[in-house]
Order: structure tokens, then C-alpha cells, then sequence
């Protein structure tokens, strides 16, 4: 017999507790704890006997290590985010802003993978079906293996999704979606757990390919409960500005591949087309002979991205310095202006600096620690770098430039873009032969590098 009883949970972390609480204990939220009903029952006598009955054991080395069957998107960069197409039975979750493109990109994936064939189901708990087709029309997906359905009730959709047999399921989005037992609202945390456990059981069942879309926070994080990602196979964020036209699809958790790849995209008035080559979109509009302008080469995955890093530095109008970065960390940008006061003797402590990286992208990796601080010391100083530099290398606290890894495809990235020169760290000269046609230039010390960037 069922029992009713009352608990609140936490809409952020999920967190539950007998009374109400300003302060969440776990996340450390205030007033995001909500009261819901829950009905406890007994579960059978014997049932917990049955399952470990049915359940046993297996030697690691008796379990067959076969690869997974993949199935291509037709689409390069998303192929490529995902390791090489989307596992029969995973369940992928992506992310991503309001308006951002994450049902463009889907709709135009399901188009492709029905006109190869495959039989899509596309469940939309947001837009009614004549608000798909006008989608449809306007970018040009028709397929008659392509089956939309507008519903919310996870009961009917798993009966559609019985009667369909799809061999791709894409749900937009899970916050929508509700369990009829449950007695919260759609979007809760328990709405939110209860339908991706059955999404999960039905793709693990079924072998049916599920990607469901989540929508994201203020901070950038997925709506939910944090257990929602640790469910799913793989997590994808899809990034961009709505200013620009460029748009990334980034895999921060893959079971089935590296989460080091990413994927760039145009949005277009067709829609989101693939991006070959970025590298050349980033520069084409890249000005020359002008101070506070570096081309670094940074490491997304296996593929080298050559971006423009840009800097201003102007003298201050207040007693207090400003600092900003845009696609850079904040605190990175800070250290190495402290490295070119220290080490170098730039007098930056007067001067508002502003760095950028032009297109919109995003760079984490240290190795574009030499093109930042040239960049800066490039527009203190209103010196120009040459056209055809690039500069690679990591910038230590004391002036030192490190070596970095996987130099090789940078630098043939370089030349495939027409660079002439690299400025990169001398440890990094060792051991190989650069390609005919680009001039390798090693430096030990930061101040060897402006030495070499920054000559009239």
C-alpha cells in the first residue's frame, strides 16, 4: 500500500530534505527548494530475490571488445565531435543558448540521416507540427522518413516511439517533457530525472539513438539536476554569439569518444552549413599593419585553429586600470600584462588594455600565451608584428617561453595559410625538420621574442 508523504527538493542540485530550507545544504542555492507530493510503495515480496537471480557476473576478459556500430550524420564536423558518427542505443544531450541554432542543427541532421535512409522520429514538445514543416520548408528538409510529432506526455511518446520503430529519436526539449505520475511540473528536477531514466531504459532497450535537447542557465550550465549529464553518453554544448555568424558544437563528456574535437558552423539563411576549412574564415578579414594584431595557432582536438588575437592599449582616465577579455580568461590575460611589467619593464600599470579574439571563438590553451602578450606589447608599444608572423608558445612567470606539444601541425597549418614565419619556443626546434617554405625561429625568453616580433 502507497504511502503519500511530502519532501522539498531543490530545483538546482536535486537535493531533498524533510523540511524547507532558505539555503540549499548541497548547492548552496537560496529559496530553490520546492515542496512535492511522493508516494512511497512496498515493492513485492521476493522481487529484489528475482532481479539478483536474473543478473550475474561476468569475467573482464570473457567480454567481447567488438567496436560499436557507428552511424555517419553526413555531416563532417559533427562526426567529428561525436568520434565518428552516433552509437546505436547512446543518449546524447545537447545544450546550448536560447536561438543559438541547437533544433536547426538537429532538424537539418535528421534530414540527412533519412534521406540516407535511416527512419527519424522528431518529437517536439516546444512547436506544433505546422511550425516544423514551415522550418522544414524554409530550409529545405523534407524527407517521408522524417516524422515529426507534437506532444509532451512521455507515455504517448513511447508508444509513438513503439509504433515508429526509429532508428534516430531527438527530443526538444527535456525540460518540456512530463511524466503523468509524477506530481510536479514539467521542468522540475524529478519531471526532468523520471523522463531521462526512460528515455535512457528505452535506448538501452531498443538500440534506438536518442539525442535530447536541455536548455542552459544564465551561468551557460544545462538546466537540471547535474545527474542529468552524468545519465546520458555524451554531452555536447552548442556555443556561439548571436552577433556572429559562427557558431561551435563541443563535446565536454563522450563515452564513446575524445572531448577534445570540436565542430564550427555558419549559420546561414539555409540554415547551418559546415565549415571545412576555419583557420581561413577567421583571417580573411584580418587587417594589416596595424599594432596590437597576432595570429596564434591553437590546438581544438587533432586540428590546428589559427585565430587573430587583437589588443588596444590606451592610457587610463581613471585611478583604477581597466582590463577586459573577450574569448580569453580574464585572469590569464591579467598574468601576462604582470609577466611584460616584471620582466620586461612595460609600464602598464596606467594603461586600460582591452584583448579580443576576433570571430567570436573561445582559446583555453596556454600555448597562445607568446600571441597575447605580443599583441599587447605590439599596441603599447604602436609597433606592427609582420604579416607573415605567427607565434606559438607558453609564457612562464619568470619570462621563459615552454614548449608545447604537437608543433608539428601547427606549423603546417601555418603554411598552408601562407605564413612565412613562426616565432615559437627553441625547445620545440629540436628533433625535427620544419617544411621548405616557413623560417622556424627559436626563443628562450620573453623579451628574445619582442626582440625578434617588434623591429621597425
Amino acid at each position: 500500500m502507497s504511502k503519500t508523504k511530502t519532501k522539498f527538493v531543490c530545483q538546482k542540485c536535486g537535493y531533498e530534505t524533510q523540511k524547507w530550507m532558505g539555503k540549499c545544504p548541497g548547492c548552496g542555492t537560496w529559496s530553490s527548494m520546492v515542496e512535492q507530493l511522493h508516494e512511497s510503495a512496498t515493492p513485492p515480496r521476493g522481487l529484489t530475490d528475482r532481479t539478483a537471480r536474473g543478473a550475474a557476473p561476468t569475467s573482464i576478459v570473457d567480454i567481447d571488445t567488438g567496436m560499436e556500430a557507428r552511424h555517419s550524420t553526413h555531416s563532417g564536423e559533427f562526426d567529428r565531435v561525436l568520434g565518428g558518427g552516433f552509437v546505436d542505443g547512446s543518449l546524447m544531450l545537447v545544450g546550448g543558448d536560447p536561438g543559438i541554432g541547437k533544433s536547426t542543427l538537429l532538424l537539418q541532421t535528421s534530414h540527412r540521416l533519412a534521406i540516407a535512409g535511416s527512419r527519424v522520429l522528431y518529437v517536439s514538445g516546444e512547436e506544433s507540427t505546422k511550425q516544423l514543416r514551415l522550418r522544414a520548408d524554409r530550409l529545405g528538409t523534407l524527407s517521408d522518413q522524417l516524422f515529426v510529432l507534437s506532444e509532451t506526455d512521455m507515455d504517448s511518446i513511447l508508444q509513438q516511439v513503439d509504433a515508429v520503430h526509429p532508428h534516430f529519436l531527438i527530443i526538444d526539449s527535456i525540460q518540456t517533457m512530463y511524466q503523468a505520475s509524477i506530481t510536479s511540473a514539467p521542468g522540475s528536477v524529478s519531471q526532468v530525472r523520471e523522463c531521462t531514466s526512460q528515455l535512457l531504459r528505452m535506448a538501452k532497450s531498443t538500440g534506438t539513438a536518442t539525442c535530447i535537447v536541455g536548455h542552459v542557465t544564465k551561468e551557460g550550465t544545462i538546466a537540471g539536476p547535474r545527474l542529468l549529464e552524468h545519465m546520458v553518453d555524451a554531452v555536447l554544448y552548442f556555443e556561439g554569439e548571436r552577433h556572429h555568424s559562427y557558431r561551435i558544437l563541443r563535446a565536454v563528456k563522450n563515452r564513446f569518444g575524445s572531448t577534445n574535437e570540436i565542430g564550427i558552423f555558419e549559420m546561414r539563411e539555409q540554415g547551418l552549413e559546415e565549415v571545412s576549412n576555419p583557420s581561413e574564415l577567421f583571417l580573411s578579414e584580418r587587417p594589416t599593419n596595424v599594432p596590437g594584431s597576432t595570429v596564434v595557432a591553437s590546438m581544438e582536438g587533432t586540428r590546428p585553429l589559427l585565430v587573430e588575437v587583437q589588443a588596444l592599449v590606451t592610457p587610463t582616465s581613471f585611478g583604477m586600470p581597466r582590463r577586459m577579455s573577450t574569448g580569453l580568461d580574464y585572469n590569464r590575460v591579467s598574468l601576462m600584462m604582470a609577466v611584460l611589467e616584471k620582466r620586461v619593464g612595460l609600464v602598464l600599470q596606467n594603461q586600460d588594455a582591452y584583448v579580443n579574439v576576433a570571430g567570436g571563438v573561445r582559446l583555453d590553451e596556454p600555448a597562445i600565451d607568446l600571441g597575447i602578450v605580443m599583441a599587447v606589447a605590439s599596441s603599447f608599444r604602436d609597433i606592427p608584428t609582420r604579416v607573415g608572423d605567427i607565434y606559438i608558445g607558453e609564457v612562464g612567470l619568470t619570462g621563459e617561453v615552454r614548449g608545447v606539444s604537437r608543433i608539428e601541425g601547427r606549423v603546417r597549418e601555418a603554411l598552408k595559410l601562407g605564413f612565412t614565419r613562426c616565432i615559437v619556443p627553441s625547445r620545440n626546434c629540436r628533433g625535427w625538420t620544419p617544411p621548405d617554405g616557413i623560417q622556424v625561429v627559436g626563443v628562450d625568453t620573453l623579451q628574445e621574442a619582442l626582440d625578434c616580433g617588434l623591429k621597425r
